[in-house]
């Protein structure tokens, strides 16, 4: 969904782009998150569209290194 606000009153811009900077995020997310915090949402579950999940659950598998070395050997007899 998307919004377009008008009349920002000039100090809760200020303040908006000032939390943005402290805490490096976009002026859209620091917006998104005032927004969820004032309807009263900001103990709502966040739902990740992310990898974020993935980092750090890499496991080695000597059966899956095999199998993909065997795809890297060249057939000489298919390139004659």
């Amino acid at each position: 969904m998307q919004y377009t606000l008008r009349n920002v009153p000039r100090p809760v811009d200020a303040a908006l782009r000032r939390k943005a900077r402290q805490e490096a995020k976009s002026l859209n997310v620091i917006a998104l998150e005032a927004l969820t915090l004032g309807v009263g949402l900001a103990d709502a579950p966040v739902q990740h569209h992310d990898l974020d999940s993935l980092a750090g659950t890499w496991q080695e598998d000597p059966a899956f290194d095999q199998a993909i070395a065997a795809q890297d050997q060249v057939d000489a007899r298919m390139w004659q």
